[in-house]
């Protein structure tokens, strides 16, 4: 099937991208030159949707470098960037993306890079897997296993595992140590706020930021609020994670009440419907609403569009919506990834160790998959170190390391 892609003039312009991204990430250059030799991917098939950018790019290039035939798209209407899904096509590979694409041609794209008959399938919320296990249920046979990318695709995997109805192995590569202590908490908390800056151009000192959910994600995210001055209130539906929040500073309490005071809302839990309407009633005018999750449900924008009685372009990137009162609502992104909606997500350097991990995570999935019996499966825990690893010795450090002694005592019933 040919690629489906909005301009493959582009290129030019999507390789540079790539280049810039290959000079700043050292673990996947390594695997691409370790691929290269080894071909771990020869004959195998990857199916693979995440958000179509220069590092999920160059991800695909390593991927195939070790022999995989690659068959892409995006696993997100507005974070797919057309120059750089033109560049994977002139390199060779098939690709299904285009930004700013309907519901229809969204699931067209998904469609067609599971009709390629994957070995291998790369998920960034689960949108891949969903539609593996209801529309090409006849080519599960040759599927070996999968690697997921985000707490929501896991969240939507451990469903369909509850149920009995995984049907191959899937790698929790979010739950990675290296994935969720960096991506998701120095990955999110910089990119959701390079985002936001660049398209309200705004202060946000002495602004009252709102985050909903305080996991790896939200930890970011609040975080970098406060390094940029905001006083940070937290919502949560957990009173352990809430407590964390109280001790790192931070306020707690319901949406309902934070709504009435929020400046800025970031929504980061994975769930629907986190800002709605009776928020919609109290929210300050001028309140300035955005999504960090995976889908754009958390703020509830289907019932925003019903009530508001104007919606007007503010900016590019982020739409007015003029509430009977009279009070406006401002949202950025369309309720989407804000850091992919309105920017270009994850600093290079962070993705570069959550890629080696997807990237180390396929090749033991082609080395392993017929020995693995659970459907759910953690991220091997020396794949985990061996990026580490790799990691500090790109950034010139070293550490200690037990002697024989000391794991002897470690390892003592006699301590």
């Amino acid at each position: 099937m040919p690629s489906e892609i909005r301009n493959i003039e582009l290129a030019p312009s999507g390789e540079e991208k790539i280049e810039w991204v290959k000079r700043h990430c050292d673990l996947l250059r390594t695997l691409h030159e370790e691929f290269e030799k080894t071909k771990p991917f020869a004959g195998k098939k990857i199916a693979l949707s995440v958000h179509l950018e220069a590092k999920t790019a160059f991800l695909c290039l390593v991927l195939n470098a070790g022999g995989a035939e690659m068959y892409v798209t995006g696993s997100n209407p507005l974070s797919t960037q057309d120059d750089v899904a033109a560049a994977l096509v002139k390199a060779g590979l098939e690709v299904h993306a285009w930004y700013d694409c309907t519901d229809e041609e969204y699931e067209r794209h998904i469609k067609a890079v599971l009709s390629a008959g994957p070995n291998i399938i790369i998920d960034d919320g689960g949108d891949l897997v969903h539609m593996m296990h209801t529309r090409y249920r006849d080519l599960i046979p040759q599927v070996i296993g999968g690697c997921e990318e985000t707490t929501t695709g896991i969240i939507r995997l451990e469903a369909l595992n509850r149920e009995g109805k995984l049907e191959f192995p899937m790698v929790r590569v979010n739950n990675a140590q290296m994935k969720h202590f960096f991506d998701n908490r120095y990955g999110t908390g910089q990119s959701v706020w390079d985002g936001i800056n660049r398209t309200t151009n705004l202060i946000v000192a002495g602004k009252i930021v709102v985050v909903a959910g305080y996991g790896w994600c939200g930890k970011g995210v609040a975080m970098r609020a406060k390094g940029l001055g905001a006083k940070v209130i937290v919502t949560e539906i957990d009173p352990v994670k809430s407590i964390e929040a109280i001790m790192d500073g931070f306020d707690v309490m319901p949406m309902k009440e934070a709504a009435k005071l929020g400046d800025f809302f970031v929504t980061v839990t994975g769930c629907e419907k986190v800002i709605d309407e009776e928020d919609f009633s109290v929210i300050k005018d001028g309140a300035i609403l955005c999504n960090a999750g995976h889908f754009d449900c958390e703020i509830d924008m289907k019932r925003l569009r019903e009530i508001a009685v104007e919606k007007k372009e503010m900016r590019n990137n982020i739409m007015g919506y003029r509430l009977s009162d009279g009070r406006w609502v401002y949202v950025l992104g369309e309720g989407r990834l804000v850091n992919l909606a309105c920017g270009d997500g994850h600093p290079a350097e962070i993705m570069d160790m959550s890629f080696a991990i997807q990237a180390l995570s396929a090749k033991y999935l082609v080395e392993h998959g017929s020995e693995l019996k659970e459907r759910l499966i953690d991220v091997p825990e020396e794949v985990d170190r061996s990026v580490a690893e790799m990691k500090l010795k790109f950034l010139g450090k070293s550490i200690d390391k037990l002697t024989p002694e000391q794991e002897r005592y470690l390892n003592s019933a006699s301590l």
